[in-house]
């Protein structure tokens, strides 16, 4: 059964709101995603297994203990989570990084895959899906899909805001999967826009309309 944990951090908090204002340019979103995701990662990464070593400091020998098991791979859904993808590197520079290319078909309103690249170890990886938005939850759910149809078998779903309509729709999908949200919104709208949310995050990550 899917874990589903929303972050009541207040740095996080702080920084959500200031996404959400419609005022905050391009140049500081893109810094705040960036910031968020980091936080965010502290409490994604916080079950990874650890190791006893034994090491030198400038006084004695000493025992530490340090990451071991599964290396990460973080896979942002293009194109909006690569405003995510460089927080995580910061916590986790050796990293792999994949992506996963999804649109929205604006008639139906299904997600339509372009684009995947994954690390080709992949199936050995703890794998961190980012992707600002949890809207329907269409494009999470394909993208893990995707994931799973190349052989990862350790994912975590990783968003800013989501609507429950989406929360629901992929831990229906995916009951494996854990989803790690910084804020749950209201509901969709119509034409399945978040409400509150804070537009799109893509246009508003590249200065795009």
């Amino acid at each position: 059964m899917s874990k589903v944990q929303v972050m009541d951090h207040p740095l996080i908090q702080h920084k959500i709101a200031l996404i959400r204002d419609k005022d905050t340019g391009s140049k500081d979103f893109r810094e705040l995603v960036e910031e968020i995701a980091m936080l965010m990662g502290y409490e994604v990464t916080r079950d990874l297994p650890l190791k006893e070593v034994e090491i030198e400091t400038p006084i004695a020998t000493a025992k530490a203990k340090m990451v071991a098991g599964k290396d990460v791979a973080i896979v942002p859904i293009l194109r909006a989570g690569l405003g995510m993808v460089n927080g995580m590197l910061n916590l986790m520079p050796t990293a792999k990084v994949g992506h996963i290319g999804l649109y929205r078909d604006p008639e139906t309103l299904l997600p339509v895959e372009y684009y995947c690249k994954l690390p080709v170890d992949i199936e050995h990886r703890e794998v961190i899906l980012v992707d600002p938005m949890l809207a329907t939850g269409g494009s999470a759910i394909d993208a893990i899909n995707s994931l799973k149809e190349k052989n990862a078998k350790h994912i975590k779903f990783v968003c800013l805001i989501a609507a429950p309509e989406g929360v629901k729709a992929v831990t229906e999908a995916h009951p494996d999967v854990d989803v790690y949200i910084a804020a749950l919104d209201e509901k969709l709208n119509d034409h399945c826009y978040i409400v509150p949310g804070l537009g799109d995050a893509g246009d508003r990550l590249f200065g795009t309309k």
